[in-house]
């Protein structure tokens, strides 16, 4: 018995020295560490970041950017489940504990003896939460230690659910999304408060693996993880063996969320967000600027709608393609199955929703399945373009609403395109569609595709014509000829479009009919050279065009955003604007960063607003308001805008005419082969520029003109968004004269001549009063030519 009594107190002794021992190592260990450790009062003050807005001229967002996505939540406004599936996976003794889960650190050791590896295994909620906000994720002990203390001290000094906010708020829950309700929103498209069972254990699942386990990009994976989650919910009786059993039998079905965005303006978003990174960097990301714009939200939505509905109207002139793809058996064995395969294709250009074929019926109609709208048939009608399809069972194909069919098959396009809309009166972007679909391809073709102009080209020769001297109405030839132009080949036969030819024709008449022949003499006459040293006054680069007499046909390259500030020159009455998307920046507390000058109305140098030393560019492209520059006479202008009306009212643009309106100019632009279709127009509201052609610079069709493909957008958009609105002529500027032309161009004696027509002229386009007078100089000029030749 002595022997006993002694042997139990010199353990005793042994296990007492060994914890005080062991009780001094952690307090010298902890005296060590703690002046390197946080306060936990900086865990709360842990800046959340906030996200770049991009946004309209109304306020209404348009884009949002972040590195991190969060959107905090207090612990009252956590439904209980989302917190029940969080402790079941991740530390069901959190109420308990002091921050260190002895049980947990004790399977971790058994592990690390057992197997000679370190794991993760042990952390609780609260060591989570200090490691994830102030410690690396090194896999060390000297971590692990800092870990344990640091949670220690925040057990010490935070109330259980002040931790519990904190870490559902900041924990790293993959694709960006800090926290459960920014997860909530990025996974699901909802708010925590609208999920189900299965869905917040999806939630749950993800800080352990947020990448391996993610929803989006490794549903089984999900799936799995998802289901132990579930598993733990029952053990600890969270939830009944009944709410389990439905859980687990649900698919799993997620797709990345982003931004709710109020309107649909992915192009300009991103251009705007390319200015503001060249000027702060990644730091843009986190200062939360508001980014205001000049887009305005109707124009946006009518740019839209007019370029997708061309684009489909083109692609279903050139047939069915065939179904997408199609889906397994075992996708196609129940509506959630094929719900699921079909998320994965999403809704393109925000219209044509992904469908899976059912089954044909006797009257050629279709049978199909939607996944998110549910079952649809489409009549023998909405089949009709695409001359009875051969489709089967599982071809997945595209639909779209339509008045008159109900569901309409569709397809997406391989065609693209682009619509942009500027104010003349200040060159600001109004609109601008970049594609069909930003998020199938982000090109901004508005801004960055150099392609062709085609005749659209013309009526800026033209204007350098009138500048020389030239009328609306003088004569040029529009008949055969042949060059030998070295600098276009051996030999050179230009064609009209429409292989005829009218021999004498009045100018305006020979734009309006789009005579390439009339209109390469013209430049002929005026000078290759002259011209081509000219293009700098439409905002053009004239390393871009040819120096050779194939210019006037448009064989040069720009972009339809370079075309749209060209013919803002005519809209504005000779002046030439820079294009701009940015009214102001401002920083969340609201210090003005950048405020576009408002118009000037004073002599140089006038006081510049905050921060107009900036330089607004995407690294490719400025984009800054800057003062007008007078680069045409008024009168020049004014007689281009009515020969471009003339345009319209008879010529390639006749279509133009549906819309009941007197206001309206502009030119078509078709190029060899029918590679690229164009039409540029304006009114004294709006100036805009539709273009349709291939990426890849593949032939359109035959036929595909620019009044034909292009045309159609540019009525469609001018007619939602000039609706309602009064009629908006140019006015008639100072610098032009009336005078009276007689029938062989002479100037009339008399202004009240029977035989006269009126013309309002610039000084340099009066002919002499009789064509009859050799070296008649009375006007101080040559004798400027009726006919070129």
């Amino acid at each position: 018995m002595h022997r006993i009594v002694k042997s139990v107190t010199a353990l005793a002794a042994i296990t007492l020295t060994l914890v005080i021992a062991g009780s001094a190592a952690l307090l010298g260990l902890y005296a060590y560490y703690a002046p390197t450790l946080p306060e936990p009062e900086a865990v709360r003050e842990v800046r959340l970041q906030t996200p770049l807005q991009i946004r309209a001229a109304d306020g209404s967002l348009m884009g949002e950017f972040a590195e991190e996505r969060r959107i905090p939540v207090e612990i009252e406004d956590v439904p209980e489940p989302v917190i029940q599936a969080f402790l079941a996976a991740e530390d069901e003794r959190f109420f308990r504990h002091p921050g260190i889960d002895v049980f947990g650190l004790a399977r971790a050791a058994v592990n690390l003896v057992s197997t000679g590896e370190r794991t993760q295994g042990g952390s609780t909620i609260t060591m989570q939460l200090a490691r994830n906000i102030f410690l690396t994720r090194d896999r060390t002990y000297e971590r692990k230690l800092r870990e344990i203390f640091l949670a220690i001290r925040l057990e010490r000094e935070l109330s259980k659910d002040e931790i519990l906010e904190l870490y559902l708020n900041k924990i790293y829950l993959g694709q960006r999304a800090y926290g459960v309700e920014a997860a909530s929103r990025v996974y699901f498209g909802r708010s925590l408060d609208e999920l189900e069972l299965d869905e917040i254990a999806i939630l749950a699942a993800l800080p352990k693996a947020p990448s391996t386990t993610n929803p989006v990009t490794s549903p089984e994976r999900a799936r799995i993880r998802r289901d132990y989650v579930l598993g733990r919910m029952l053990d600890t009786g969270a939830i009944t063996a009944e709410e389990h059993a439905a859980a687990v039998e649900r698919p799993v079905m997620s797709e990345r969320h982003t931004a709710q965005t109020e309107i649909d303006a992915h192009w300009v978003a991103e251009d705007a967000r390319r200015i503001v990174v060249n000027l702060w960097g990644e730091d843009a990301y986190r200062r939360g600027l508001q980014v205001h714009t000049t887009i305005d939200p109707d124009y946006q939505e009518a740019a839209n709608q007019a370029l997708r509905a061309g684009l489909l109207k083109y692609d279903e002139r050139h047939g069915f393609r065939g179904p997408e793809t199609q889906l397994s058996d075992e996708e196609m064995a129940t509506a959630d199955a094929r719900e699921r395969a079909l998320r994965n294709l999403g809704i393109h250009g925000r219209l044509l929703y992904p469908a899976a074929v059912l089954e044909t019926g006797d009257d050629g109609s279709l049978r199909v399945d939607g996944g998110r709208i549910g079952e649809v048939e489409l009549t023998a009608e909405g089949l009709a373009w695409a001359d009875s399809p051969d489709l089967r069972r599982g071809d997945v194909i595209r639909i779209r609403a339509d008045e008159e069919s109900g569901w309409r098959l569709a397809q997406k396009p391989e065609v693209t395109g682009s619509l942009i809309a500027q104010s003349p009166d200040d060159g600001a972007i109004l609109a601008l569609a970049g594609g069909f679909d930003f998020f199938d391809n982000h090109y901004n073709r508005a801004v960055q595709a150099q392609r062709q102009p085609g005749s659209a080209f013309k009526p800026l020769v033209y204007a350098l014509a009138l500048r020389e001297g030239y009328r609306p109405r003088s004569t040029l030839v529009d008949a055969p000829m042949v060059f030998d132009d070295p600098a276009l080949g051996a030999e050179w036969r230009p064609q009209n479009y429409s292989r005829q030819f009218q021999g004498d024709t009045p100018m305006q008449s020979a734009l309006a009919h789009s005579r390439n022949l009339a209109s390469i003499r013209l430049l002929d006459t005026i000078g290759v050279e002259n011209v081509h040293d000219q293009l700098g006054r439409f905002g053009l680069d004239p390393e871009r065009q040819p120096r050779n007499l194939s210019m006037v046909l448009g064989t040069g390259s720009l972009t339809p955003l370079q075309l749209n500030t060209a013919y803002g020159v005519f809209a504005s009455g000779g002046r030439l604007h820079s294009p701009w998307i940015i009214s102001r920046i401002e920083t969340v507390d609201g210090e003005l960063l950048y405020q576009a000058p408002a118009p000037r109305s004073c002599e140089p140098p006038c006081d510049n607003p905050p921060g107009q030393d900036l330089t607004l560019s995407t690294g490719e492209t400025v984009l800054q308001q800057r003062d007008p520059v007078p680069v045409l006479e008024p009168g020049v202008a004014w007689q281009m805008s009515r020969m471009l009306k003339h345009v319209v009212d008879a010529g390639t643009g006749r279509r133009a005419q549906e819309l009941g309106r007197s206001d309206l100019a502009g030119k078509t632009g078709t190029t060899n082969d029918y590679r690229d279709a164009w039409f540029a127009g304006f009114n004294g509201e709006l100036v805009a520029t539709s273009w349709i052609g291939f990426d890849d610079n593949r032939e359109l069709g035959r036929r595909e003109s620019g009044g034909r493909a292009a045309l159609p957008i540019w009525t469609r958009f001018m007619g939602s968004a000039l609706a309602d609105t009064e009629e908006s002529l140019p006015e008639r500027p100072d610098d032009l004269v009336r005078v009276g032309i007689l029938p062989d161009g002479g100037r009339a004696p008399d202004a009240g001549d029977s035989r006269a027509t009126t013309e309002w002229l610039l000084p340099q386009q009066i002919p002499e009063r009789s064509r009859s007078i050799p070296g008649d100089d009375r006007n101080g000029r040559d004798q400027q030519p009726e006919s070129v030749f």
